[in-house]
């Protein structure tokens, strides 16, 4: 998979979370994935798709991280995910796409994002809709860990 095209999303990612949550992220080693299952508590995809490309991107956290960037971004801490945790992470999933697709339309990439779809629980799913090489990179915090998947087509 072309690094040109995730680093995006992993300086996204960093990003977001330092200015709107106060929280540092280390990223680990990428991996491939084979399976379907997420690594975390509560997970954001969104869909991407463009004349060059079609792809999807996911972040999920583990509960403590997820609770604990809700205290950070607006001061509320709720006991476990609820809905407004899930909306978070969805507005979260759509700011670190953004952020990326403004750097890869500089690169000549352009693509489109759906809305995105949130799912939290123990062992869920996360179907990336692309045949393509899906890759996860790990990131760790002070509050807990999360992990970027992304998928595309043609790189």
């Amino acid at each position: 998979m072309n690094v040109e095209f995730i680093n995006p999303f992993i300086t996204s990612l960093v990003n977001v979370l330092a200015t709107m949550a106060q929280t540092e992220l280390t990223v680990g080693k990428p991996k491939k994935k084979s399976d379907e299952v997420a690594r975390g508590d509560v997970s954001g995809l969104i869909g991407m798709v463009g004349p060059q490309i079609k792809g999807s991107f996911s972040i999920t956290f583990d509960a403590p991280l997820a609770l604990e960037i809700m205290h950070r971004m607006l001061g509320e801490k709720p006991a476990k995910i609820d809905a407004d945790v899930t909306d978070m992470v969805g507005e979260i999933t759509n700011m670190v796409t953004g952020g990326a697709k403004n750097e890869l339309a500089g690169k000549g990439y352009e693509f489109e994002m759906a809305t995105p779809m949130v799912v939290s629980g123990k062992q869920h799913t996360i179907t990336h809709k692309v045949d393509g090489p899906k890759i996860i990179l790990p990131f760790s915090s002070d509050a807990g860990s999360a992990y970027l998947e992304i998928c595309f087509d043609k790189l």
